[in-house]
């Protein structure tokens, strides 16, 4: 008798470990591609001019908005050297809608960004920043990363079946 309980209350812990981990990565993945459905991009911070506002490996959803709307002090994503392709956040010191440019500056920056930033290499604002989530999340989007999800979902499906078959 004591085997049999051992055995119901192993297949629970099996079901419900495999439960979370179906949980987690939908909820993961969910994260990831719901924001696309409503207009927002996600970028990985990799560099700490933003600091202490935006740290680096902090995940920032940025949203498409009139350039015109932007307001001194707000973070915006913008286009650098079109050489490099990079994706530069930095904060709004001046919007110039007659000129249709922005003056910029990291906020751990000493001094603003030599170049004004053009209305056509603008990307969006910054509306929402989630800390050390940024890395998470390019992982993810990477190969690997969306092996690994699978792989945890299989895993998580077949621990959730032989725990219900242990626990019956």
């Amino acid at each position: 008798m004591k085997k049999e309980a051992r055995n119901k209350k192993g297949g629970r812990v099996l079901s419900i470990i495999g439960t979370l981990m179906i949980i987690t990565v939908i909820i993961l993945c969910s994260m990831l591609v719901l924001p696309g459905f409503f207009g927002y991009h996600m970028y990985n911070v990799i560099s700490g001019s933003m600091e202490p506002s935006v740290k680096v490996g902090s995940l920032i959803y940025v949203r498409a908005q009139d350039p015109s709307e932007i307001k001194e002090k707000d973070i915006i994503a913008f286009y650098g050297s079109s050489e490099d392709g990079s994706i530069i956040t930095h904060r709004v010191l001046e919007n110039n809608a007659v000129a249709g440019r922005f003056r910029t500056k990291g906020d751990a920056n000493d001094a603003e960004d030599l170049e004004p930033v053009e209305y056509d290499d603008y990307i969006g604002k910054v509306t929402f920043v989630i800390p050390y989530m940024g890395e998470l999340f390019a992982m993810m989007s990477s190969m690997q990363g969306k092996i690994a999800a699978a792989c945890t979902t299989i895993l998580g499906a077949l621990l959730s079946v032989f725990g219900s078959g242990r626990k019956e």
